[in-house]
């Protein structure tokens, strides 16, 4: 089209001037010399608008050649059954200021984690929060045996808690008193944190979990994310809460009169008004047997505290033992800290990538103006190197930014340095998927290869938001954080309305495929929260999916011909304990604490070899399950694979032993 322009610009511009001069001989020549240089001006603006647009094109696979790439793959998918029968809501009760614009505030609530509440060994306890009822229920996975009646939780009557002006947004397993028992982290919008602490023992039910403040008083917050890790090592599990809205604020509540503590973002692309992450280290419990957290203040950067977050990660990238911490941040750049850190004192350094002058700014780690709303470590490459993949907005009608394939390339991670990390999600295949939210990363039919789960879509309704956000999009940052300056009249307006799950699959050629549809996914449609696990113990992850004013699914791993697997439980013992490593049922008898942040390094017979990092939540809203599964391909099931596990002790010194197992499930309780 703007070729046609050019060209028809150009043939109009030669008969004006024909009319009003007439021809005569010495113009006819002159105009016979240049008429050779005009076509060619043309045709090389020509050629170079076919080459950007070329350029631009997203590769594409055969339909063949998808089925084929699907048909390794299959799930059963069982749909979550609420407790509460409605009626559903579709939006939720905000202030008055807000009330224009409760489609956009209603965006995000939906959450489901997988734990081991049974103490079987297994992962087979779903945490789901469900937006539509703003219920927060714990039962078993389907088609897992029914052990115990699905129940919820609520901080009431102990803890304060108002249905009217408050609601859940996650839930996070550990093991926050270190008893060898399973407790849940409740985070919610407008309170925070609630530790809901189980009662060892005692039969699961909403009667074995006894509510506790994370801190005291209460506080008015609005949490989107919130992870474990050991931030300092000292051996004992940290917490950090990302929260999105500044603190106090008064969003759900409708009978609102006045405000002064709330503000919508202050810019599209560099704000740092927001809620942002608080870090809370692990300490004894007091006299009272109470859980203990402390805060650290000023722990984090101006940018990074100030952020809106929706996602965080934890991941020990430059092998010190110590997590270094990814914050994923809406409406600005998203930060990668580096720690330094020792027992009991909090020291992190931001670090950001290096550019060139072939490079957009926004594809440089820690200079982006995207939307950070959920991330996922893992080997995207196949090269051994843990890799970042961040959601961001790239929907064809809301906001075309890309998401981000954060590639290792081995490179030194540390202050003063370029990270070493660049965007390859072009060149992958991952950079446009829709409005993304949480992300998994895993092998589901073992491989040996790294597939995507991603989460996505925005809003249901029958007429289109997208005009409004895109004039809102190209709105002058000063005016942004009033409310009265956004979207009008937005209840029942849909966004994105007929996304569902994406499922990321490599190719022979290396390169990401959406194959979502053809296992079954789009039955599902928007989408927050994703949670990844083995609840079975057959080798196969089976995954839930959290449904954003919608139904939630489970999916079952059924996989036709899978490769050989390697599973490993990573504990650490409650009293003391020597080494021990047991394969099998007598593995999953063992008791112990799940070692978040510790390393499994696992080596094949022909040398070639595998990381994972036990996961303490990482994402947006999902939390997967705290063991490690590796996918190992086609290798003999009785093949020696030599393990290398790392941990920090609590001691604060790190710790390494090296084993040799064959495929299968193991358990090993480091001493």
């Amino acid at each position: 089209m703007n070729a046609w322009l050019i060209l028809t610009a150009g043939k109009r511009r030669i008969r004006r001037r024909t009319r009003q001069s007439g021809p005569t001989a010495s113009s006819q020549a002159a105009d016979g010399r240049r008429r050779p240089v005009r076509y060619l001006v043309r045709l090389l603006a020509l050629a170079i608008l076919l080459a950007l647009w070329h350029a631009t094109q997203l590769p594409t696979v055969s339909q063949a050649a998808q089925r084929s790439l699907a048909s390794t793959f299959a799930f059963k998918s069982t749909e979550l059954e609420s407790l509460s029968k409605g009626p559903y809501a579709t939006e939720r009760t905000v202030e008055p200021q807000l009330k224009k614009i409760s489609s956009w505030i209603s965006g995000v609530g939906a959450s489901v984690a997988l734990a081991d509440l049974q103490q079987v060994g297994l992962s087979r306890d779903l945490c789901w929060v469900d937006p539509r009822t703003n219920t927060v229920t714990v039962m078993p996975a389907p088609g897992t045996p029914q052990a115990y009646q699905p129940f919820t939780l609520t901080p009431a009557p102990q803890l304060p808690y108002d249905r009217n002006t408050m609601a859940p947004t996650g839930c996070l397993p550990g093991d926050y008193n270190e008893d060898g028992w399973t407790d849940l982290l409740v985070y919610y919008w407008g309170r925070s944190p609630v530790l809901f602490i189980r009662k060892a023992g005692v039969p699961l039910s909403a009667a074995a979990f006894t509510p506790e403040e994370l801190t005291t008083p209460w506080q008015r917050w609005y949490t989107d994310s919130a992870i474990q890790a050991d931030i300092t090592g000292d051996g004992h599990t940290d917490l950090v809460i990302g929260n999105y809205f500044p603190d106090g604020s008064r969003i759900l509540d409708a009978s609102a009169t006045s405000d002064p503590d709330f503000q919508m973002n202050s810019s599209m692309t560099h704000a740092v008004n927001g809620g942002g992450p608080r870090i809370y280290l692990w300490e004894p419990p007091g006299p009272s047997g109470k859980v203990n957290f402390k805060y650290v203040p000023n722990a984090l950067s101006y940018k990074a505290a100030h952020g809106w977050t929706l996602a965080m990660g934890a991941q020990d990238l430059t092998g010190d033992g110590l997590p270094d911490l990814y914050f994923a941040n809406d409406f600005g750049p998203d930060v990668l800290e580096v720690n330094e850190s020792t027992p009991g004192h909090v020291h992190l350094a931001e670090v950001r990538g290096q550019g060139n002058f072939f490079t957009p700014k926004s594809d440089v780690l820690g200079d982006d103006s995207f939307k950070g709303m959920g991330i996922a470590f893992g080997d995207l490459t196949g090269n051994g190197r843990t890799d970042i993949f961040v959601s961001n907005i790239s929907a064809t009608h809301g906001l075309m930014e890309n998401n981000f394939a954060w590639i290792n390339t081995g490179g030194p991670l540390k202050p003063g340095s370029p990270a070493p990390f660049v965007d390859e999600s072009d060149s992958l295949g991952v950079a446009r998927t829709g409005w993304g939210w949480d992300a998994k990363i895993g092998d589901f039919n073992n491989s040996g290869q790294s597939e995507i789960v991603q989460a996505t879509g925005f809003n249901y309704g029958p007429k289109n938001l997208w005009p409004q956000v895109a004039e809102l999009a190209m709105d002058n940052d000063n005016m942004l954080s009033n409310p009265a300056n956004w979207m009008q009249d937005t209840p029942g307006w849909g966004l994105e309305s007929n996304a569902h799950p994406v499922f990321l699959a490599r190719n022979g050629n290396g390169q990401y495929v959406n194959i979502a549809s053809l296992l079954g996914l789009d039955v599902e449609g928007i989408t927050r929260a994703i949670a990844v696990g083995d609840v079975n113990g057959n080798g196969l992850l089976d995954m839930a999916i959290a449904g954003q004013w919608g139904p939630s699914y489970f999916y079952t791993n059924k996989s036709p011909d899978p490769g050989q697997w390697l599973e490993l439980r990573l504990l650490r013992p409650v009293t003391s304990a020597p080494l021990t490593v047991r394969g099998g049922a007598a593995g999953d008898a063992l008791r112990g604490i799940p070692e978040i942040g510790a390393q499994a390094t696992i080596t094949l017979p022909d040398g070639k070899h595998y990381e994972a990092q036990v996961d303490g939540g990482n994402g947006h809203a999902g939390a997967e399950a705290q063991e490690l599964h590796f996918g190992l391909g086609s290798i003999p099931a009785n093949s020696k694979i030599s393990v290398t596990v790392s941990w920090r002790s609590t001691s604060g010194t790190q710790q390494s032993r090296t084993f040799t197992v064959t495929p299968g499930r193991w358990s090993v309780l480091l001493g």
